[in-house]
């Protein structure tokens, strides 16, 4: 993976860059999966964030949680969800995620620093994914949970290493420098 690949998964919509990853422990809580499929999560993510050198906590002391995951079957679901729009800050999510046929929805907050200081990640089971292998989509998650990847990313073992050089202390916990990526693609070369 080169500095131009790289710089293109951190390359947002509008044109900006911004690599950011988490500032502090993760402390993830999952709802809407089954106790089977809820352990593959689990696993995951500590998974994730393990080959990441990154920790992951059972409470974040500001929010508790800190990693959100929601599954429904239905985005209609999302509306029995207290205080979503508080929660969110997005007025109407169900309908608005309804409207544009979203099978998955991520939400990122930031610290001051500019590190991921949140995530909310929203997926609907009874469309796309239904279909998906419980492992592979709980490594898609934390994977997409990890860093402000910008297009929709598939996993594989280029972006499990791009995430640990992400992770490198000496770095920034975000850039908002294109030339971040050339930074990153030197520690993959190592």
């Amino acid at each position: 993976m080169d500095a131009t690949a790289i710089e293109t998964l951190f390359t947002q919509r509008d044109g900006s860059f911004l690599c950011a990853r988490w500032g502090r422990p993760v402390a993830p809580v999952i709802f809407g999966l089954a106790d089977e499929s809820l352990d593959v999560f689990r696993a995951a993510i500590r998974a994730g964030y393990t080959h990441a050198r990154h920790p992951v906590a059972d409470t974040d002391p500001e929010s508790g949680a800190n990693l959100m995951l929601f599954f429904v079957r239905d985005w209609a679901e999302l509306a029995a969800v207290p205080d979503l729009d508080r929660l969110t800050g997005v007025p109407d999510l169900p309908d608005r995620l309804t409207a544009q046929d979203a099978d998955q929805y991520r939400l990122l907050r930031f610290d001051e620093a500019g590190g991921i200081r949140a995530c909310m990640s929203f997926l609907n089971m009874g469309g796309r994914l239904s279909d998906a292998h419980p492992a592979q989509l709980a490594e898609r998650v934390m994977m997409q949970s990890a860093l402000t990847f910008a297009p929709e990313i598939v996993p594989s073992p280029q972006l499990a290493a791009l995430i640990r050089a992400a992770y490198d202390p000496v770095l920034p916990v975000a850039a908002t420098q294109p030339a971040h990526a050339l930074r990153l693609a030197a520690r993959l070369a190592v």
